[in-house]
């Protein structure tokens, strides 16, 4: 198993009364902020990354959000450029890991492939990219794009990026969204075969996708583990069977925020109030109509939602949920290394996840407290994890062959499994 460590940026300072007055982090007005907190949110986030690499675990690893309190990161590519750098500088191995660039949203799909080719270069070869469709919200409503036409930007600038990456000589693209003269990337990847990782929530499309094109496909469990993951890694297991893909479980990532300490009742002291705040004043705080802007999802994703709603667990609760909901329903596992080993153990066996995605910094967590999170994870978790496929007969097929993977080409487009 890989075991990265993931972050968000939040500004870790809203007032404790934010959720009475403010019913979304997708609009919070700046107002709300000062200078000093936005600088260490943002220092203390990039630090931890840091301190994750340092410490052992197998990748960094971000997101994007434009426009938002809860994740103050409108390009990842530039947090992931300078932990690119600082450590190849200090020699730490670790998969350089946006989760990423929205290709729903963006109409400048040749910046991102430029983006993530120069990662790749100065990681010297470490680069997983990752590529998600995009949240409703950030594509509309923040870039202008009409609903409809996030699912077609996001297929078209896919295979605009991938072509760059690979084609050695110059050639035309003449797209739906997009027309270029001329493409010519420099730098391109130093590896042959970058991994791709497609993020999603659970549409039977996106999932069919990552199958066919030979992509990894990651699923963040923010409603709940026990509520939305249970139901969502059947489905994509299920759609794998019929496409006759083996149960690889490397090409499946999945996302759980974690707190780790001596005592299931000490990790419940350290940690309740930062979930409670990640929840209330973050996540809990983005309308599900701004998630679900119609026109944003296609049929089959549509279908998905209304015949079991149960996909997006507690996410209505979120604002106002309590530590022991948030626990209950999995959205965090929190205890002493024993407790957390043995849950995420017994979940990752059930579902056949082979990349664990550790949000081990959340909320207002302190940076104090998140650097021991860290690193009592790093040395008293993630070590009884990281052999849970050995003799499995699979090989991890995306990630960075420096890094120990075999990363093989994509399937392209005109190429795709029929089912």
């Amino acid at each position: 198993m890989r075991i990265t460590a993931f972050a968000q940026a939040p500004y870790r300072f809203m007032p404790d009364d934010f959720e009475q007055h403010h019913n979304s982090v997708c609009d919070t007005p700046y107002s709300l902020a000062n200078r000093d907190g936005v600088y260490a949110s943002i220092k203390d986030f990039m630090d931890e990354l840091l301190h994750a690499a340092r410490a052992g675990l197998d990748g960094i690893t971000l997101t994007e959000h434009g426009q938002s309190s809860y994740d103050m990161m409108p390009n990842p590519d530039l947090v992931a450029s300078a932990l690119a750098y600082a450590t190849e500088l200090e020699g730490l191995d670790v998969a350089i890991y946006p989760m990423g660039r929205s290709l729903g949203k963006t109409r400048e799909p040749i910046r991102v492939a430029e983006e993530y080719a120069m990662l790749d270069v100065i990681s010297g070869g470490r680069l997983v990219a990752g590529i998600p469709v995009g949240l409703g919200y950030d594509a509309a409503i923040n870039n202008g794009v009409p609903p409809i036409q996030i699912r077609t930007r996001f297929d078209e600038n896919l295979e605009l990026v991938l072509r760059a990456w690979r084609d050695q000589e110059p050639f035309a693209f003449n797209g739906r969204h997009s027309q270029y003269p001329m493409v010519n990337l420099w730098p391109r990847p130093l590896q042959d075969n970058v991994p791709v990782f497609i993020t999603g929530i659970g549409n039977p499309r996106t999932m069919q996708l990552t199958l066919e094109r030979g992509f990894g496909f990651n699923y963040f469990s923010f409603g709940g583990a026990n509520l939305t993951a249970r139901r969502i890694f059947p489905r994509y297991w299920e759609i794998a069977d019929s496409l006759g893909v083996p149960r690889n479980p490397f090409r499946v990532g999945f996302l759980q925020t974690i707190g780790v300490a001596a005592t299931d009742a000490e990790a419940e002291r350290i940690y309740a109030g930062p979930a409670e705040y990640a929840f209330r004043k973050g996540l809990g705080s983005i309308p599900s109509e701004k998630l679900l802007i119609p026109g944003g999802l296609d049929i089959r994703g549509l279908q998905a939602l209304l015949s079991d709603p149960a996909d997006f667990g507690m996410t209505a609760q979120m604002k106002n949920a309590t530590f022991k909901e948030l626990s209950d329903a999995g959205a965090v596992i929190v205890g002493s290394p024993a407790t957390v080993r043995d849950r995420l153990t017994e979940f990752c066996k059930e579902h056949g996840i082979g990349n664990l995605h550790a949000m081990l910094s959340f909320g207002n967590l302190s940076r104090q407290d998140a650097f021991a999170n860290i690193e009592m994870f790093a040395s008293e978790v993630a070590p009884a994890l990281r052999g849970l496929w050995d003799g499995s007969g699979f090989a991890h097929h995306w990630w960075p062959e420096r890094l120990g993977g075999q990363p093989q080409a994509h399937t392209p487009a005109a190429e795709r499994v029929t089912p």
